[in-house]
């Protein structure tokens, strides 16, 4: 992006320096609709600029947790930028609102960005700035508390990621032993995990009362913009999920234990192959890994090849697990250059080929709308965002040849993959389940969290496995969960996108160059339009009713089978 409003030699380094920007914005007068479009666009490079200037404070700290420079410097700008900015954007969005050419903004997209403004303007508080500032504070230690996370085995430490390969041991008593040190050494931190959950839920219930509302559930569903769908839709959800998609699982992993003549069916059996074989390698290396999946874009379309290859060259990939690096996997927007970045813990499985096909599914996301003018017509709502990237596992199953160079070990991937798909939504419905709880109940006890957890799981988890005598782990078993932590109630637009992506797979199954060209299309309008209209031009419906979710449910156990 080329800057026209911010100098070209400069920096986000400290408020005072960034503060004249925000200034010069407030007291420009505008005296016609051209004269906003001109502000509006200064407004959106002056984001994008800060955008990505705390977008590499975040990047740099996840890549190296125990680094303290790094840290101190991503906590600079949460507490002695971000805190600034806040009452200061307000009045922004205020002047905004107040200028009678807002009316005159016809381009498609405005509709939708006036409407985000002005619930920002109706959920601000300036109470809540320093209560911001502490959450975020605190949502990072999570990251900090599983980067330290590590075991001893077989004469090496480990990530507790890469320990995740021994759970696919032939030898049972393998799996075991490592299940067992990475549930001890999560027990280590059990105690420091509740109570930082206890004072996150503390100080976002805070936020919500402070701005007018009964809990940070019904406050978190209005900041998270949910105009498309209510509280009551994602209860539906839950009950939907239950009905027809818990079934397939415990089918599935009666089917399992069969396979694996077990008659005591545990959780360190339920990732090892069920024919006895070794675990999926897809590949050996992280360049391996990316030279493998520009060939399998390619095959989908040449434009997605393009996309991870000119992130490789700029060097926006971050795959290896390795010792004090953050958990998870994440793909981030960097809204100046147009070129994002991808991070992740790969040690060669089978499940970091979907993570990597996931993120990039995210980062063609980001190429395809980065034409559009303003920095908040780039950011669309999660249930979009996850489209894009759960669509991108699917459709990308049909070139994993790719990776594996036996039609058996072909097969063994996409039965993995749409085993994935069945037991997402159960899961996503448990813990977004479990947070509407807690936030309904914000002064509950430690003791009352778990009840309710071991409730929630005994619904949508397997009835297969035998957790006696390890129901400690099974009870702390939602700590895993980041969002929880880092992105709370960001969870249960995974399932209605997984719902959206097996649509597009269907679509893509029966005409290939169409579905793509309808996901392109969909994934470029950014958030210019609703949900439903993005989804509508994916060729797909915005639903997940009971009679949705079992069509599509039928159609990925159809799709099972034939494989």
């Amino acid at each position: 992006m080329k800057r026209n409003f911010v100098k070209a030699d400069f920096t986000v380094t400290t408020w005072e320096l960034l503060k004249p920007y925000f200034i010069q914005l407030q007291e420009r007068s505008i005296n016609s609709v051209d004269e906003l479009e001109k502000w509006l666009k200064d407004y959106s490079e002056l984001s994008a600029v800060i955008s990505e200037n705390m977008a590499w404070r975040y990047i740099k700290m996840t890549c190296d947790t125990a680094n303290t420079e790094l840290r101190d410097s991503f906590n600079d700008f949460v507490q002695n930028i971000e805190p600034h900015m806040s009452p200061i954007a307000n009045d922004l969005n205020k002047k905004i609102i107040a200028t009678p050419f807002k009316d005159q903004l016809t381009k498609a997209g405005y509709d939708i960005y006036l409407r985000g403004i002005k619930n920002s303007i109706d959920l601000f508080r300036e109470e809540n700035i320093p209560l911001n500032t502490k959450l975020q504070e605190l949502e990072q230690q999570f990251g900090e508390i599983n980067g330290a996370q590590s075991i001893e085995y077989a004469g090496e430490k480990m990530t507790l990621q890469k320990a995740g390969v021994f759970l696919k041991d032939l030898n049972r008593a393998v799996r075991e032993e490592v299940y067992q040190k990475v549930q001890t050494r999560r027990a280590q931190d059990e105690d420091a995990l509740n109570k930082l959950f206890t004072k996150l839920v503390e100080l976002r219930n805070q936020v919500a009362l402070n701005a007018g509302f009964k809990n940070f559930r019904d406050y978190k569903h209005q900041a998270l913009a949910r105009f498309d769908y209510s509280v009551q839709d994602c209860l539906n959800f839950h009950e939907a999920v239950k009905l027809h998609a818990v079934p397939l699982i415990n089918e599935h992993d009666k089917q399992r234990k069969q396979k694996l003549k077990l008659d005591d069916y545990r959780p360190w059996d339920t990732s090892v192959d069920e024919e006895g074989l070794p675990p999926l390698k897809p590949f050996a290396t992280a360049q391996e890994l990316i030279d493998r999946t520009i060939s399998c874009f390619n095959k989908l379309d040449p434009f997605f090849g393009d996309c991870i290859n000119t992130m490789q060259k700029m060097n926006r990939l971050d795959l290896e697990s390795r010792l004090g690096k953050a958990p998870g996997g994440y793909q981030y927007p960097l809204y100046e250059t147009d070129v994002p970045f991808i991070f992740m813990n790969s040690v060669g499985l089978h499940r970091d080929l979907v993570t990597m096909v996931h993120e990039g599914g995210h980062a063609i996301h980001s190429f395809l709308d980065f034409g559009l003018e303003l920095v908040d017509f780039k950011s669309p709502p999660s249930e979009v965002a996850e489209l894009a990237s759960m669509s991108m596992e699917l459709m990308s199953m049909e070139h994993w040849d790719e990776f594996f160079k036996t039609d058996e070990e072909l097969k063994r991937a996409k039965r993995q993959q749409l085993e994935g798909v069945m037991d997402t939504l159960p899961w996503i419905a448990a813990i977004d389940k479990f947070q509407h709880w807690i936030y309904e109940n914000p002064k509950h006890t430690t003791a009352e969290r778990y009840d309710q957890w071991q409730k929630i799981i005994a619904d949508f988890g397997s009835s297969v496995i035998n957790y006696n005598g390890l129901e400690s782990n099974l009870k702390r078993r939602w700590q895993v969960q980041l969002h929880l932590y880092e992105v709370p109630f960001y969870y249960i637009e995974y399932g209605f996108a997984q719902l959206g992506a097996v649509a597009v797979w269907r679509n893509y199954k029966r005409n290939p160059k169409d579905a793509i060209e309808k996901y392109k299309k969909a994934l470029a309008l950014g958030y210019t339009q609703s949900i439903p209209k993005i989804y509508e031009t994916a060729g797909i419906k915005f639903d997940f009713s009971p009679a949705y979710i079992k069509e599509l449910m039928d159609f990925v156990k159809e799709e099972y089978a034939k494989i």
